[in-house]
């Protein structure tokens, strides 16, 4: 854990719902792995992740979990996944682990780092 505030909210969320725990583990794995100079920070109740700018952000809500896309409205949407109608967010609801793949999250984390590090 690169911050103790990132560190405790993981272990709040834990102790409130393993499985919206695991899913927020799952999406906050792939975010990092995309490349090693992405940081992350808590910020609006949730874990929000850098490079360059704010690309994206994970918030678990009571019945889900969701990815938001700060600047989604500028993405491609090429599985017609991304959800919201407003002037720049978008957001993909994740409700258990295999909404990863079904819901193209891989897909949708990559278009969106490469567009927060477009020069």
């Amino acid at each position: 854990m690169s911050d103790a505030r990132v560190k405790k909210l993981l272990e709040d969320l834990r102790a409130l719902d393993a499985s919206r725990y695991a899913l927020v583990l799952a999406v906050r794995d792939k975010v990092l792995g995309l490349d090693p100079s992405v940081t992350e920070e808590v910020k609006y109740g949730g874990l929000l992740f850098s490079a360059n700018k704010a690309f994206c952000g994970v918030f678990a809500y009571t019945k889900h979990v969701s990815l938001e896309f700060g600047d989604g409205a500028a993405l491609p949407d090429p599985h017609g996944v991304l959800e919201g109608d407003g002037k720049l967010r978008r957001h993909i609801k994740l409700v258990a682990l295999e909404d990863l793949q079904t819901r193209h999250v891989p897909d949708y984390l990559k278009l969106a780092y490469q567009h927060a590090t477009r020069a």
